[in-house]
């Protein structure tokens, strides 16, 4: 008898940000496979006899090649276990879920896919910018800038914003591909570093500054924002007033 696996986004940073449909099948796992940037606090609410498996897919440090995840999460499986494969962020947003999936229905097992918030969404949100704006942003556009020299910047350029995952090692490559197709020297860029996690960090300038800022500097993992809505940053930023701060899922309420 072959067992289930649930393929489950975690959301961005801190535990709490993962679905409630997630969190209660992390609860129930009997195995998990979970990805590098996941917070390490959502392994401690899984059963004590659960198998926790570090999967890695972290750019440029050792992991398992995703043929090898593949097996191993059909392999789980077929232990009979109900598996969670655990990914930072939504699934289906350059999470390389569509192997799994396609893995799986060829082993005949069982599957489903919780949906998660993707950095891509969430860092902008966490850092006081919105994606949209009824005058400076009527569409953005989600890349990853993991293999830049494949996309279609003469397309991209034209839009209002980029939400850029992947691309901090290629930052340059981008601002050179967007100036050359005719965006302004000052368009605003932001750098949004581990977004909802406690070191989050932003660096903002422009399109002429932003090398020249970072410089240095490790960026990983970050989404790189493109567009006039940072200029609204300072009117839509929280003002330091701070609500109630909630416990992790593992610790008791306060008496």
């Amino acid at each position: 008898m072959v067992g289930h696996a649930y393929l489950i986004g975690a959301g961005p940073g801190r535990s709490d940000y993962i679905t409630l449909r997630g969190f209660r099948l992390l609860q129930q796992a009997e195995a998990v496979l979970y990805d590098a940037l996941i917070d390490p606090a959502l392994l401690t609410e899984v059963p004590a006899e659960c198998e926790c498996i570090c999967v890695g897919k972290r750019g440029g440090q050792p992991s398992l090649k995703q043929s090898e995840i593949d097996a191993l999460l059909v392999r789980t499986c077929q232990q009979g276990k109900n598996v969670v494969r655990l990914k930072s962020g939504d699934p289906f947003i350059f999470g390389r879920t569509t192997s799994e999936i396609q893995a799986l229905k060829q082993a005949g097992i069982p599957f489903e896919v919780v949906p998660g918030v993707s950095s891509a969404l969430a860092a902008p949100l966490l850092a006081g910018i919105p994606l949209t704006d009824p005058v400076m942003s009527r569409c953005f556009a989600v890349l990853s800038a993991h293999e830049p020299e494949a996309l279609d910047w003469d397309s991209l350029a034209a839009l209002d914003t980029l939400a850029i995952l992947m691309g901090t090692r290629h930052l340059a490559w981008i601002v050179q591909a967007l100036l050359e197709r005719g965006r302004s020297p000052e368009t605003p860029i932001a750098i949004l570093q581990w977004a909802g996690h406690p070191q989050q960090r932003v660096w903002e300038g422009t399109l002429q500054t932003i090398e020249q800022m970072t410089t240095r500097q490790s960026l990983s993992p970050a989404v790189i924002l493109v567009g006039d809505v940072i200029h609204l940053r300072p009117f839509l930023q929280a003002d330091g007033v701070q609500g109630k701060e909630v416990p992790p899922y593992n610790q008791p309420e306060p008496p």
